[in-house]
């Protein structure tokens, strides 16, 4: 029996009260564990890997495989909603929604457990989403390998959208991410003797004032990119010159190629403050698995011409967004497509007043069963 509307409420309200940290999530792995084994079992494989969990439908035909992923973590983040259900979990919360991605995965899962397909399905359940790569982890682990899928499909709440809006683009939906990690080391002193020490204050300000050329000097208008710093730390009281500086950041662009010009741009003018201030600016770019996330055209129209035609699903053509998600990684190995579902809230994904429409749920399991019983009947033919 498919799972009721009551129950994948409870499963989303069970889920939300345990968030956890990416490659901690041993409590949810436990959890997901436990209900996926009251599924039906008849062609069900299951195993796990590190923190997260890969599922595989064996199909009556088997001779494609089609993926469906899922994010598990949660985020540092102290939960402020004042539901009843909130999180357990002290400085944590599913503040980005993937209480709502499992749901709707379980949902999915559930429903072909009770209806095999024709093709194999790989239902990936992947931890550390937000921190650590966990789809570039996956991916290079080699543990999918003997269930790679031929395709794959993936989707991101929205709170800007309706509860129970599909929406996709061709081409890039999310932006690719790179973190700038900028230490610099000078000489602290006395601030009465300012020619005696080297302020990393100072040659930290013209850092930060120099990076915010980069996208509008060195980009070109008609494409996007993002530089952020969002921290800055420099000294221990006001009477002392600062000898070292730590500056924090982000780089997003909407192309790969865009992004490596930026940290391009990033590194060699870290390069120019060493020079003019006689400083150490040790430089690290880290992006890992966090790719844009650029939907195969073929895979993606079909999607896009499906939804459209299904009346029971409202289906909108969004722009790309600014956001990273690390399923770029993975379209970047396995064609397919990453869409939004509407969860319609005022508050954005990372805060801590997010508080998603549950009527959503239905939708994207809805949405999802249809889509994937017309793919599995397509590639059946």
């Amino acid at each position: 029996m498919s799972l009721t509307t009551e129950e994948l409420i409870k499963i989303r309200r069970d889920l939300h009260q345990i968030p956890e940290i990416g490659l901690e999530e041993f409590e949810t792995q436990a959890y997901l564990l436990n209900l996926i084994s009251t599924f039906n079992q008849n062609f069900m494989t299951i195993k796990t890997v590190e923190t997260g969990i890969l599922v595989r439908l064996a199909g009556s035909i088997g001779h494609y495989t089609i993926g469906y992923r899922t994010d598990i973590d949660g985020l540092p983040v102290a939960e402020k909603t004042g539901l009843p259900f909130s999180s357990r979990n002290e400085g944590r919360m599913h503040a980005c929604g993937h209480d709502i991605h499992m749901t709707v995965a379980l949902g999915i899962l559930n429903y072909f457990s009770e209806n095999q397909p024709m093709a194999n399905m790989t239902f990936i359940f992947q931890p550390a989403e937000e921190n650590a790569s966990g789809g570039k982890r996956l991916y290079e682990s080699g543990l999918l390998d003997e269930w790679m899928p031929d395709e794959i499909y993936a989707f991101h709440d929205n709170p800007q959208l309706p509860a129970g809006t599909i929406g996709t683009r061709l081409g890039t939906l999310f932006a690719g991410t790179c973190e700038i990690h900028a230490h610099l080391t000078g000489k602290s002193g006395h601030a009465a003797y300012p020619h005696q020490a080297n302020d990393m204050v100072v040659a930290g300000a013209q850092l930060v004032n120099q990076l915010q050329t980069i996208v509008s000097r060195n980009v070109d208008p008609i494409q996007s990119g993002v530089v952020t710093l969002g921290q800055f730390t420099a000294g221990t009281t006001g009477n002392v010159i600062a000898g070292e500086a730590q500056i924090n950041g982000t780089i997003r662009a909407l192309t790969q190629e865009m992004n490596l010009l930026i940290q391009k741009r990033v590194t060699t003018i870290c390069e120019g403050i060493a020079l003019t201030y006689g400083c150490e600016v040790e430089l690290n770019l880290i992006q890992g698995g966090y790719l844009p996330v650029e939907n195969n055209e073929s895979k993606t129209e079909n999607f896009i011409r499906f939804m459209k035609n299904d009346s029971e699903v409202s289906f909108v053509e969004t722009q790309p967004a600014m956001t990273g998600e690390d399923f770029g990684f993975l379209l970047s190995k396995i064609p397919g497509t990453m869409f939004w579902l509407g969860v319609d809230s005022p508050y954005s994904l990372h805060s801590e007043f997010l508080a998603p429409k549950e009527v959503a749920i239905d939708a994207g399991v809805l949405a999802m069963t249809h889509f994937l019983t017309d793919r599995d009947l397509q590639l059946g033919k």
